[in-house]
């Protein structure tokens, strides 16, 4: 007898099996993979290009200026191929073609950084005076702030001979990241679960917060409980993996003579890690409310005790939403309206006809998603959609704040000037979501649909300011225990993590043993000292979304100034134009406050 459909399993499609229209197009970058190859061997044969600039670059400004315009080029082609390369391997990360493309690529990318490795210390090694003559000279205008960045770095930089052992460590460095991704994403398998309607599906990296949202208690403890044993019976390689990742971190910071990885990892942005702390602090000032709102989740949900797989499902589980992609494209087109005719067609192109979007989960793609822009391609967006989940429509309006800030900066800035840092990227992709959010709680139909969406939104800041602050918190007690000299080992990190889940969710959290797992399977930890420009770019979109909404035309020019800068200025001062000075702890307890007010206003509604 053949199964019936309520008994079957669903399974992922194949990449082959899923509709065109549904997929990216990334023709912008190459119409196929000959076109990449033809571009790939113009890459390889720059390398001999940068020997003919060595010792020259103190002759004078022009020869300054050829090596300067040379080390763009080459950068720039080495970008489209790469994010092509990258994007493709995206797309199932068990395609070996892709994973060999990729593999050649970062090949040749490392030979060529090793070849212009030379130039940093050769223009740093330029006697004060002299290279303050050159920078003056009014050919050099459009390198003068890339000139001061790279000789900010003089007291970092190490000679020709280690800058370029340094160089020829590129794919190396990356080995312990490149192991972590192949074992979550491809090698480790989680079984199937069953969900509320007794309908059986695969249990993915995608797949698992689906489960987590289910109003039934047994499905989402069953599928947390599942989930885990995977990451369970792999604890030792995966502590291996992260402890080989915090240690390349800490090695490159010592080498060069930063104070310590964390300092390394700011100085680029010019971000004092006073911010960082004061971050910190700050939400430690606020966990009470946080605490709070936990209790307050587990009578509404009329819970003995919550857990951790209880704290994603709206409280109000019976209040069911559906967006398809085309609806949840229109409902975010029309929270951005305060942003002006030019900034919404041009979005409007991009989600729809121009396909910047590989829009639903396929077999093998990587979990998540993401907006990649470029100087020279659309701002492409990864994403896992699934229309039954609201938080995935919040996730498309805030990837599509990072493309559109990608596509302001690359249409204003010149390329060395158009790549902006994550810490003012999390600014433009948050705001977003802040439009979004105000909008579909003025046009609620019921005080009960405006409590599930303040619901949400108080999820989404415990989820951004509060979870990522915690991670920050992880990642600075973890290197520094590195930098100590004290061992990294499974048992280290998962007690260190189980310390903060005790103080981040209170005494009277019930906490599963399986959850101190947790800090082994976050992709984020492998670019250290990120995620908490998360919590900083949460709580700068807040203020400036509030300044927009509330103010004229003014307000909008600043923010979309602030979009078009790119990183023609540091990531403060983009900010204090924009309108908001975030080494004040005052954006972040403000934040917070509203935190605090938003509990309020969801237990009057409830």
């Amino acid at each position: 007898m053949a199964k019936t459909a309520k008994n079957s399993i669903k399974k992922a499609l194949s990449r082959d099996q899923v509709a065109v229209e549904d997929t990216w197009d990334l023709s912008s970058l190459y119409p196929d993979a000959e076109a990449w190859e033809k571009d790939f061997a113009k890459l390889a044969k720059k390398e001999a290009g940068f020997e003919k600039f060595r010792g020259t670059l103190a002759q004078g400004a022009k020869e300054l200026l050829a090596c300067l315009k040379f080390d763009t080029e080459v950068d720039r082609l080495g970008e489209r191929l790469g994010v092509y390369a990258f994007l493709k391997t995206t797309e199932d990360q068990a395609n070996d073609e892709a994973q060999r493309r990729m593999a050649r690529f970062q090949s040749v990318a490392s030979k060529l950084a090793e070849a212009a490795s030379y130039i940093a210390p050769e223009i740093q090694a330029i006697p004060g005076k002299r290279l303050q003559e050159l920078m003056d000279d009014k050919v050099l205008k459009p390198y003068r702030l890339v000139l001061e960045r790279m000789t900010r770095y003089k007291k970092y930089t190490l000679g020709k001979k280690e800058e370029r052992i340094i160089a020829m460590q590129g794919e190396m460095a990356g080995a312990a990241s490149k192991a972590f991704r192949q074992l979550l994403d491809a090698d480790m398998k989680f079984g199937t679960c069953k969900n509320e309607k007794g309908e059986e599906s695969e249990l993915t990296n995608s797949t698992f917060m689906e489960f987590l949202l289910s109003p039934e208690r047994k499905v989402r403890k069953k599928a947390f409980e599942q989930y885990y044993t995977q990451f369970q019976a792999h604890e030792n390689t995966l502590a291996a993996t992260l402890s080989g990742s915090i240690q390349k971190d800490v090695y490159y910071a010592k080498v060069r003579g930063y104070e310590s990885a964390r300092h390394q990892a700011m100085y680029g942005d010019n971000i004092p890690e006073s911010v960082y702390d004061n971050l910190i602090d700050s939400v430690h000032n606020h966990l009470p409310a946080v605490h709070r709102y936990f209790d307050l989740r587990r009578r509404k949900m009329k819970l003995k005790d919550i857990h951790h797989y209880d704290t994603y499902v709206p409280i109000l589980s019976d209040l069911k939403t559906k967006h398809t992609w085309d609806e949840a494209v229109e409902v975010i087109m029309n929270a951005m309206i305060p942003l002006g005719s030019e900034y919404c067609e041009v979005l409007q192109k991009g989600l729809s006809s121009a396909r910047w979007c590989d829009r639903y989960p396929n077999a093998g793609k990587q979990s998540g998603a993401f907006s990649c822009g470029s100087f020279d391609a659309e701002p492409f967006i990864m994403m896992n959609y699934k229309q039954d989940v609201l938080d995935d429509v919040f996730t498309l309006a805030h990837e599509a704040g990072h493309s559109m800030h990608s596509h302001y900066s690359a249409k204003t800035q010149p390329y060395q000037y158009y790549n902006y840092t994550i810490f003012v990227a999390e600014v433009a992709s948050t705001f977003n979501e802040q439009l979004l959010s105000q909008h579909l709680q003025e046009n609620a139909d019921t005080d009960l649909q405006r409590a599930f969406l303040i619901n949400r939104d108080l999820d989404a800041m415990r989820g951004t300011i509060i979870r990522q602050t915690m991670f920050a918190e992880f990642e600075k007690i973890t290197h520094a225990m590195c930098e100590a000299g004290e061992p990294l080992t499974s048992k280290s990190l998962q007690e260190t993590y189980q310390k903060l889940l005790e103080q981040y969710f209170g005494p009277d959290f019930a906490i599963d043993p399986q959850l101190s797992l947790e800090c082994l399977r976050i992709p984020h930890f492998y670019r250290a000292f990120y995620v908490y420009k998360y919590a900083t770019g949460m709580s700068a979109a807040i203020a400036l979304s509030m300044r927009v909404l509330n103010g004229g035309k003014q307000e909008l020019d600043d923010y979309l100034s602030f979009l078009k800068g790119g990183c023609s200025k540091y990531p403060l001062d983009l900010l204090r134009d924009a309108g908001v000075d975030m080494e004040s702890p005052k954006p972040v307890d403000m934040a917070l406050s509203h935190f605090e007010s938003l509990v309020d206003q969801l237990d009057d509604l409830l």
